[in-house]
């Protein structure tokens, strides 16, 4: 098929003004821009991190500086593995992510059809009074060409579409990976606080064993008796709130995996907190592209981008091409395509006034885009401030834990000496047991900042996304 030569003349024409309509819009490149604010970030990042990381190392043994460390790498947690894999499998909020990835999938499949041929098969029958019985059949291919890749944008933003799910599935994998990690570490914090409490009870009880022993024999007041009840039923009370905040964890961890038992989780859990591979040696080798939450919201712009671009090309001229084969009988047999008579068609097309909808649309896709970089700015600077929030508690967290420490050191030193003191009848049994009951508190005391150091090291992975892997 030939276009004659007006017509070719009028779709020059067409496409002449179009494209002067499309080059007057002035869009902002926003992907561009986010670029930039991603590069800028990431270095002066960087160097507050490589500050930090070589003010951490100092006297480390773990100078590991692979860029493949994950989540899992931070806290040596083996026995934790089996659970990882069944959430991985069966836990619902993941589950939800891979059916949006899935949904995603099925959306660009729907979106890249459009740039593809379409074919229809048609057949019917017609009777009618005092005429013999007609059968048509009617097969037509139809086809838009793409001269402005307007379809090809489409397909290619409903393709950034599924990577932006494929990121947002990989941060809801790290997220519940990081979840396991963290009831883990709760787990085991509870139990030692409930071993902490379990042994002052012991004191406290013969304590107050004592006193009593010491009231009935005249040799102590009342006052000293209640004091001493009250501090065992304060402490029954504590040691009766972390068993069942124990019990709660452990059914946390089972809930993480996706499924219920209706009973505790017979796990074993080791009291002692596990070993730590410093990830501060390895930060300088990390930045914040590794997000899966910013690799989403970027994918995004690209995406809403693409589709800006396919809204001004809808105000361009199209052209489409269709053919068709039809044939007409007395019989169904003798219509299917024995003798069919065939017709092809070139349209060219293009929207002179619809009342400025497709302006409109163009507009509102733009501001789409504007929208979706406004949404990635908040990303990355809520990303920057968890590295930096985490940084400065690593920090922070460390001195307190050097400091308890040395106080934890010192109160043991202490008890020991007021323990012989005792032995000698300098200090009474009261002075023991509130240097024992320091010990107590500094030794809990210490537990939570570790666990809380261990916790906070997860956070950092997280921050710097240090990922899971499926």
């Amino acid at each position: 098929m030939t276009l004659n030569l007006p017509l070719k003349q009028s779709l020059l024409s067409l496409a002449l003004v179009g494209l002067i309509g499309c080059s007057s819009t002035n869009q902002a490149d926003y992907t561009a821009l986010a670029e930039q604010t991603t590069a800028s970030t990431n270095q002066q990042l960087l160097l507050d991190l490589v500050q930090q990381s070589h003010l951490s190392a100092q006297g480390s043994e773990n100078n590991q500086t692979e860029s493949s460390i994950q989540i899992t790498d931070l806290v040596s947690l083996p026995e934790l593995d089996t659970f990882i894999t069944q959430a991985l499998e069966t836990n619902p909020s993941l589950q939800q992510s891979v059916v949006a990835l899935n949904i995603a999938y099925a959306q660009q499949g729907i979106t890249a059809a459009d740039r593809l041929p379409t074919v229809e098969a048609s057949f019917s029958g017609k009777a009618q009074e005092d005429s013999d019985d007609t059968y048509t059949t009617d097969l037509t291919v139809g086809w838009e060409l793409d001269l402005w890749e307007k379809l090809a944008d489409s397909s290619n933003a409903a393709m950034k579409d599924v990577m932006s799910s494929q990121a947002s599935l990989q941060g809801a994998q790290d997220l519940v990976v990081a979840n396991l990690m963290r009831t883990w570490l709760e787990i085991s914090l509870k139990q030692q606080l409930v071993t902490i409490e379990e042994q002052r009870l012991v004191v406290l009880e013969n304590n107050e064993d004592l006193v009593l022993a010491r009231y009935k024999s005249g040799l102590g007041s009342l006052e000293d008796l209640d004091n001493a009840k009250s501090n065992s039923a304060s402490t029954k009370a504590t040691l009766a709130d972390y068993r069942e905040q124990l019990a709660s964890s452990k059914r946390s961890l089972t809930l993480l995996t996706g499924q219920w038992v209706g009973e505790s989780l017979d796990v074993s859990i080791p009291v002692v907190f596990p070993e730590v591979l410093n990830p501060l040696d390895v930060m300088p080798d990390q930045n914040l592209s590794r997000r899966p939450d910013l690799q989403s919201a970027f994918l995004n712009i690209e995406a809403e981008a693409l589709r800006t671009d396919a809204a001004y090309k809808a105000m361009l001229p199209s052209i489409s091409l269709s053919a068709s084969l039809t044939d007409m009988a007395e019989s169904p047999s003798e219509a299917l395509l024995t003798g069919p008579l065939w017709s092809a068609l070139g349209q060219v097309s293009a929207p002179l006034f619809q009342g400025g909808k497709l302006k409109s649309q163009a507009e509102v896709a733009q501001l789409t885009t504007e929208q979706s970089y406004w949404a990635y700015q908040e990303t990355l600077l809520n990303a920057v401030n968890e590295v930096e929030n985490t940084m400065g508690q690593e920090g922070s967290l460390a001195l307190q834990q050097q400091h308890l420490a040395l106080a934890l050191e010192s109160a043991q030193r202490s008890f020991i000496s007021y323990e012989e003191k005792y032995r000698q009848g300098l200090v009474d049994i009261f002075d023991l047991l509130t240097v024992q009951q320091q010990t107590y508190d500094l030794e809990a005391q210490l537990t939570q900042t570790i666990y809380n150091r261990l916790i906070n090291r997860i956070d950092l992975g997280l921050a710097l996304g240090l990922g899971a892997s499926a």
